[in-house]
């Protein structure tokens, strides 16, 4: 089980993103913040159905943790209004990558636990499950790939040593 032991990012739905940040800044006292604007993940299922999903995200590194807020930008549901009703932020999900996905599904299905989202980023497959009943969030998984973990390496480098300058950055 390629995933065990290893979260990398907690994940918070948010009501207004550039408000969530700069609450996020003040509060926690961590930064800079990577901003991504409608991103739209591709061949996107929630909950069996095929469902457009966008979304407007911002990360910074705690520690060895990642902090992602998410701003829905659909209007429809989604996992992440399964959560978190629109108007109001919380605490949606933890992450973790892993080697074999297909592996994920399964180990998750023999537990009884659904399939909330599924979808792709170019070539890496991810997917949110609704262990909600089981440890009170979502679980995310992510295929291992080269240009979201290269990413994240360079969100977690930017953390270390962050003097408060260049709060809001963007992904290129």
């Amino acid at each position: 089980m390629s995933g065990h032991g290893r979260l990398i990012q907690a994940g918070f739905v948010v009501d207004d993103l550039n408000s969530a940040i700069g609450r996020w800044l003040k509060t926690a006292n961590i930064g800079p913040f990577y901003i991504m604007r409608n991103v739209r993940p591709e061949n996107g299922i929630y909950r069996g159905k095929p469902a457009p999903l966008e979304m407007d995200i911002a990360f910074a590194q705690a520690g060895p943790m990642q902090i992602e807020l998410i701003q829905p930008l659909s209007p429809g549901p989604s996992m992440y209004r399964d959560s978190v009703p629109k108007g109001q932020d919380g605490f949606h999900h933890v992450c973790y990558f892993t080697d074999d996905i297909d592996g994920e599904f399964e180990r998750f299905r023999v537990q009884d636990v659904p399939v909330a989202y599924q979808a792709t980023f170019g070539q890496m497959r991810f997917a949110y499950f609704d262990t909600r009943a089981k440890i009170g969030c979502m679980t995310e998984v992510m295929e291992h790939d080269p240009i979201v973990e290269g990413m994240f390496e360079m969100i977690a480098q930017a953390s270390i040593g962050w003097d408060g300058r260049n709060p809001i950055r963007s992904v290129e």
